[in-house]
């Protein structure tokens, strides 16, 4: 389904029944990567699930996206459909999504999972998401899929989870470049530990032990930043740990909810 919020004609799924949770995937994934999420949560929640601005069935304008933006969206979507509260779980750059709506909008907010993500990016990582930026901006988001993997999975479940790690590259490799470049170019910006500290929902935060790109020290600030937050680190797990670790991961996610 599709609905017209913010500017965006905006794609989403609604499954489920109960209190609502809103789930947000990471850069060059949509909606399909929390399918196996949605249907653990499905039998308590009703579950919102909707492509990121630039991914997926959504819109992809041309130039920098920014995090208000990528909030707005939600809020938009949000509204648009009349939800008033929600849970939110968000992974990777979700997770920034996550901490951004919690800032802006903490009355809406029940529960907050931040999974395989960070509050800031350290400016020597800076190149770095110049250099994909190029990648993408010549080659479209095909030329990112094997460097893009390499970080996303450990290499035991590369080669033991071949199909799910396919169907991941296949929507790396689907991700409009407008939509790559637009998210990494606020991803590239971010810078909000100072902020956190003011969120006040429960929160729990899930990091991959072998997660190379989000390592478990971010993981760490965020926890320690926001009040009473917890943090769960999954083994043989790294960027996309609700893949590679799926019973783990929606085991953490429907307790804490559920708690």
């Amino acid at each position: 389904m599709k609905i017209h919020a913010n500017g965006l004609d905006i794609r989403y799924e609604i499954s489920g029944s109960g209190p609502w949770v809103t789930l947000s995937h990471s850069l060059t994934c949509d909606l399909t990567m929390w399918d196996q999420l949605a249907v653990s949560l499905a039998p308590t929640f009703s579950v919102l699930r909707y492509d990121t601005r630039g991914h997926g069935g959504t819109t992809a304008p041309e130039g920098a996206y920014s995090f208000a933006q990528l909030t707005a969206d939600l809020i938009g979507l949000l509204d648009a459909l009349k939800i008033e509260r929600t849970h939110f779980v968000g992974l990777s750059m979700g997770g920034m999504i996550g901490q951004h709506f919690a800032l802006a909008q903490p009355a809406r907010l029940n529960k907050l999972v931040i999974a395989n993500s960070t509050s800031r990016i350290p400016p020597e990582a800076g190149p770095l998401w110049d250099e994909r930026i190029a990648i993408a901006r010549a080659q479209g988001c095909a030329g990112v899929v094997e460097g893009t993997l390499a970080r996303w999975f450990t290499p035991g479940f590369r080669a033991a989870g071949a199909d799910a790690v396919a169907r991941i590259a296949t929507q790396i490799r689907n991700t409009p470049a407008a939509g790559y470049i637009g998210c990494a170019s606020a991803i590239r910006a971010l810078d909000i530990t100072a902020k956190i500290g003011t969120i006040a929902a429960p929160t729990l935060v899930i990091a991959g032990a072998d997660d190379p790109g989000t390592p478990p020290a971010m993981s760490e600030v965020i926890a320690s930043t926001i009040p009473g937050a917890r943090l769960e680190i999954i083994p043989s797990a790294s960027h996309l740990s609700c893949i590679e670790q799926p019973e783990i991961f929606n085991r953490l996610v429907a307790n804490f909810l559920k708690g």
